[in-house]
């Protein structure tokens, strides 16, 4: 059984079969809201919520209302309540102690495609035991590490390739630290933000500004969000080589020059989104097998760097703003519950 960390002395001021729930009440703004816990059917699990991790990407489109109306439905998360664009309750990062359940699950650690949210329920399947030698606190990377997992099947790195990054956000990052374990490939994780290459050196990639990033690659991999950085990928990116658009751009028109290179180079350029599992993987993974992979992969510590700050569930609606702000230089901002 994995062992949470500490994460807090405060107790909770509410009854057990009451739960506070983060809720996008207009375009950013929010708040915390109280709701009644039904009693857990025998199938079901009652979790108490340790941590949440916010991811950023995503998160900051919902908050801000900027989800597409055509893609309400396919945005929507597992445990979403509410609709787009508001009031909503959003949010997949949740790791939390059992204390209700089947025996196999009793007081064990889990992680749950669930909301920011303090307790909840939810069937059994939906949940999975954090291995024993991954933190609590890091176990909120899951759901990134998942993203990430996807973008490097649809990539499709070869031994001895060169591959850059572009944008070291934390799917970004995640992307590079697992192309950078292929024997052989070279990776280039590239950022505006200059101080991103000490995360960069933490995970053990190359680091570069767009003005410095190499060219002639054989695969790049755009992570950024910014119409930018796809159009820097059609320049990096080398002859019949492949682009993968991690990004997910929410509401307005991307501009990219397809004029140039990218037809008298036969460029490839392929979307990866983490709701669809690789067409040839489909016989033999599922969601739940990859996210058990996800978990297992963050034994490595040095993937707390992706951690940029912690606080209390609590000062969430106040900090929203900022987190979610067009300046936010945030990667991971993990939420503590009080015991």
């Amino acid at each position: 059984m994995s062992a949470p960390d500490e994460v807090g002395e405060t107790s909770y001021d509410c009854p057990k079969n009451w739960a506070d729930a983060f809720w996008v009440t207009h375009p950013a703004q929010g708040e915390l809201r109280r709701e009644q816990l039904t009693t857990p059917a025998s199938d079901e699990v009652y979790v108490r919520t340790l941590y949440s991790g916010i991811s950023r990407g995503t998160e900051s489109l919902v908050f801000n209302g900027r989800v597409p109306e055509s893609e309400f439905s396919r945005m929507r998360a597992p445990f979403q309540s509410g609709e787009f664009p508001a009031p909503v309750k959003y949010g997949y990062c949740s790791v939390g102690r059992v204390e209700q359940g089947p025996s196999a699950l009793l007081d064990k650690t889990v992680f749950c495609l669930f909301p920011h949210q303090d307790r909840y329920i939810v069937p059994a399947s939906a949940v999975l035991e954090v291995p024993a030698n991954v933190p609590a606190k890091r176990a909120v990377l899951a759901a990134n590490m998942e993203t990430a997992i996807n973008g490097v099947w649809d990539a499709e790195p070869m031994l001895g390739e060169r591959i850059c990054v572009i944008g070291a956000g934390v799917v970004g990052a995640l992307v590079a630290y697992l192309c950078a374990q292929v024997p052989g490939v070279t990776v280039q994780l590239v950022d505006i933000n200059s101080e991103r290459r000490l995360l960069a050196e933490k995970l053990g990639v190359a680091f570069a500004t767009p003005e410095q990033a190499s060219l002639d690659q054989d695969c790049v991999i755009h992570a950024s969000g910014q119409s930018a950085g796809l159009r820097q990928a059609l320049e990096l990116v080398g002859s019949e080589g492949r682009i993968i658009e991690m990004s997910w751009f929410g509401e307005g028109d991307v501009a990219i020059p397809l004029g140039g290179a990218f037809h008298s180079q036969r460029l490839t350029l392929k979307a990866s989104q983490v709701g669809q599992l690789p067409s040839k993987l489909r016989p033999r993974w599922d969601y739940q097998r990859r996210l058990r992979l996800a978990l297992s992969l963050l034994v490595d510590e040095r993937l707390d760097a992706l951690i940029s700050g912690e606080s209390e569930f609590a000062q969430l609606p106040t900090l929203a703003p900022r987190l979610f702000g067009r300046g936010s230089v945030e990667l991971c901002h993990r939420l503590r519950y009080p015991v």
